[in-house]
């Protein structure tokens, strides 16, 4: 039986601004996302795990700043030092899209660190390239369309432009890797990657129109006693119940308003041939608390608002944003002073305006609207609809990039 630690997307620098902690000068969200990687490394350490499998996106971006190279460094050496073997895959925040460019975690291929082992293109391992340990990793990092050509032994300018090519070739590489498995030893399938029927977290507005997906029957392949997945942000096994688990840790923090009732943590598997079992660690994370009303006429309009917001014992420490939805005349009446003192004890609170200068009614009540275009529409129908958890901003920056990738396919 082998043990694993398996976790992913950390982004440890994802949240920049805000206030400083004054011992380390740091951001206190920066704190927040160490706090769940000390977390996941003391765990590591205390259940003497045999195995820890990072499954990509350790930063924002893949040029990350010095000093979180440096926190996310100091991590790493602890799981080194105690002698636990760490696949480190690379991530799409992680990897640069030129082949000759370094990758955020190019300094631990330079130096070599002891039982660190950074994957940047599809292999196979096995005990002698993880320092003994009894068990083989089919491990996939995040795949670009330069990335893809160079492991297969041809030139950039080689690999079409196609997703559905890419998707045949990764099927193609883990087929050839099953192939060369060794049958008595445990298998770990490890990618960065989207699955076919995965349920998106807030990274839904990066991945459509973009993401090479996985098929689940690919995954589902007796060969493998274990899938390790990280890209997509929320907690889950997409063959519940069965064998192999193949499952998404989630991230170990939340991003954004859009994982507010997400559950982080990390998960550790015992795994044997056939026979895998595992468990979900809950991380002890900072809340998300998300508050929308609409108003529509001056009275009681401050009262309104501050009854759209929890009692104040409830916002403490969390990081809490109210959505308004009002006539653009009241917004010389909404007085955002209040709403602060009442929410004086959260972490962060954010008011979120959202003024009007038409009438709320349905969409095709005006003839105005036929001379609009999809855009413009589209942001029409954002401002009379309220979606909990998602920006508005966001929403039509995808649809943006859809309608252009769609025009630029008619064309």
């Amino acid at each position: 039986m082998i043990k694993i630690l398996h976790f992913a997307d950390a982004h440890i620098d994802m949240a920049r601004q805000g206030q400083l902690d004054t011992k380390t000068g740091l951001s206190i969200r920066v704190m927040d996302f160490l706090k769940s990687l000390d977390t996941i490394v003391e765990t590591a350490i205390a259940e003497k795990v045999d195995l820890v499998v990072f499954s990509g996106d350790a930063y924002r971006d893949r040029t990350p700043a010095p000093t979180y190279q440096r926190e996310w460094g100091r991590r790493m050496m602890r799981l080194s030092r105690a002698g636990i073997p760490t696949l480190l895959l690379i991530g799409n925040h992680d990897v640069s899209p030129a082949q000759t460019r370094a990758h955020a975690m190019q300094e631990y291929d330079t130096l070599s660190p002891e039982f660190l082992h950074v994957v940047s293109k599809p292999c196979l391992l096995g005990p002698e390239e993880l320092d003994g340990v009894q068990v083989q990793v089919v491990a996939i990092p995040w795949i670009t369309r330069s990335g893809l050509a160079a492991s297969l032994n041809g030139g950039e300018g080689e690999a079409r432009d196609l997703a559905l090519e890419i998707e045949n070739a990764i099927d193609n590489l883990i087929r050839e890797f099953v192939q060369k498995l060794d049958p008595d030893l445990p298998t770990i399938l490890a990618a960065h990657a989207s699955v076919a029927g995965a349920k998106l977290g807030q990274e839904r507005y990066i991945m459509i129109g973009r993401d090479v997906m996985l098929q689940p029957g690919l995954l589902r392949n007796p060969a493998f006693d274990y899938v390790a997945l990280g890209h997509i942000h929320l907690f889950q096994d997409l063959n519940e119940g069965a064998q192999p688990p193949i499952v998404y840790p989630g991230s170990i923090e939340r991003v954004d308003f859009g994982e507010s009732n997400d559950i982080k943590g990390f998960v550790l598997a015992e795994i044997e041939k056939g026979n895998t079992r595992y468990q979900f660690r809950r991380l002890n994370t900072r809340p998300y608390i998300e508050c929308y009303t609409q108003v529509s006429g001056e009275e009681r309009l401050m009262d309104k608002l501050l009854e759209a917001l929890p009692e104040a014992g409830e916002m403490k420490d969390a990081i809490v944003r109210l959505t308004i939805d009002f006539p653009r005349e009241l917004e010389p009446l909404i007085d955002e002073r209040r709403l602060q003192e009442k929410a004086v004890e959260a972490f962060q609170f954010v008011l979120y305006r959202r003024p009007s200068d038409r009438p709320r009614g349905r969409i095709g009540d005006s003839h105005e609207t036929e001379n609009l275009t999809p855009l413009e529409l589209l942001d029409l129908y954002w401002k009379e609809s309220h979606f909990t958890g998602i920006d508005r901003d966001q929403l039509q920056s995808l649809a943006d990039g859809i309608i252009n990738a769609s025009r630029a396919d008619e064309g």
